[in-house]
């Protein structure tokens, strides 16, 4: 079992920044890969970056165009998406999953979600 907890969503005008966190703990949750995904209401979910158990894989989804970037701190097991230029469109819940290998559209865990807001 993984237990994903994400923190650092709230209210950014935009342009604005925001950096998100995502606490991974279980046993083997260092084994895990992990990703960001989002989800707006009546949108479908979006994967948004992703990042290999080591640290050193990334992938981004093309919306995010350089402004997101993910990281990791393999000591604490926490994942991390710092988001800059922030726009109207990028509001969404925010959902951290844990995927064995690599982060699939249907990850075998996730968080509950962190609410991102950017007004206009």
């Amino acid at each position: 079992q993984v237990q994903l907890v994400e923190s650092g969503g709230g209210l950014v005008q935009a342009g604005g920044s925001l950096r998100l966190s995502c606490v991974a703990s279980g046993r083997t949750a260092s084994n895990y890969a992990l990703g960001w995904f989002r989800q707006a209401p009546g949108k479908e979910r979006e994967l948004v970056a992703r990042i290999s158990s080591n640290g050193v894989f990334k992938y981004y989804a093309d919306f995010t165009k350089g402004r997101f970037t993910i990281s990791k701190d393999i000591a604490k097991n926490t994942i991390f998406l710092q988001m800059n230029g922030l726009q109207p469109d990028d509001t969404a819940n925010y959902l951290c999953a844990a995927d064995f290998g690599n982060v699939s559209d249907q990850p075998n865990y996730w968080g509950q979600g962190t609410q991102v807001t950017v007004s206009s």
